[in-house]
Order: structure tokens, then sequence, then C-alpha cells
């Protein structure tokens, strides 16, 4: 019997993002959303900064490569659409296949 990692455990190894404030995205039609390093998002902007680092942007490869490492939580996303927006912008992606460019913006230096 095979036992499918958690969020959490895909999270634990995946690189910090302590450095970043956040995480810039440009979808279609120039729509701009980010992911803010705060609590309840820290999670999604670790997870995006890793796709980005492999893609270069939130590709449909990409976005299925987010929805496995978001594991348990993908479920809960298309059964309550808008509840997880970083999911749910992964399954859009996914789906049709327009990709987002990223910019990362780190932490004003203290």
């Amino acid at each position: 019997m095979t036992t499918r990692k958690t969020f959490a455990d895909n999270l634990a190894s995946l690189p910090v993002a302590d450095h970043l404030a956040r995480i810039e995205l440009v979808g279609p039609g120039g729509r701009l959303e980010s992911i803010e390093n705060q609590p309840g998002s820290q999670g999604s902007l670790r997870l995006y900064q890793h796709l980005v680092s492999i893609h270069g942007e939130i590709t449909a490869r990409a976005a299925e490569l987010g929805l496995e490492l978001f594991a348990e939580h993908v479920e809960d996303a298309r059964n309550n659409p808008g509840k997880h927006p970083n999911i749910d912008r992964l399954i859009r992606v996914a789906t049709d296949g327009e990709a987002w460019s990223a910019r990362m913006v780190r932490r004003e230096s203290e």
C-alpha cells in the first residue's frame, strides 16, 4: 500500500521563501494577482516559488505539478470554488493552458 504525501509533507521539501515579500503574477489579458508573504498564504508562496524556479512561469505543466503538491487541498478547492484562490488559479491554468508570468518581489532590507 502506497501512502500519499500530504501538502505539509510536500511543503517541508520545498525551499523557504522568507526573503520574498510577495510573488506578482500576470495572467491572460494582463490580469494582475499576487501572493503575499503573510500567514495563510506562506505555503502557497513557497509552492509557487518552487514552480517558477523549475518552469520560469506558471504553465500548464507547472500547474499540474502544483496541484500534485497541494495534495489533499485540491479536492476541497474543486468542491468549494473561491475558497483556495491559489489552487483555483492552478486548476484554470491546467485546464485552459494560458500561462501566468511571475515576478519575485524581495523584502526590503531592514
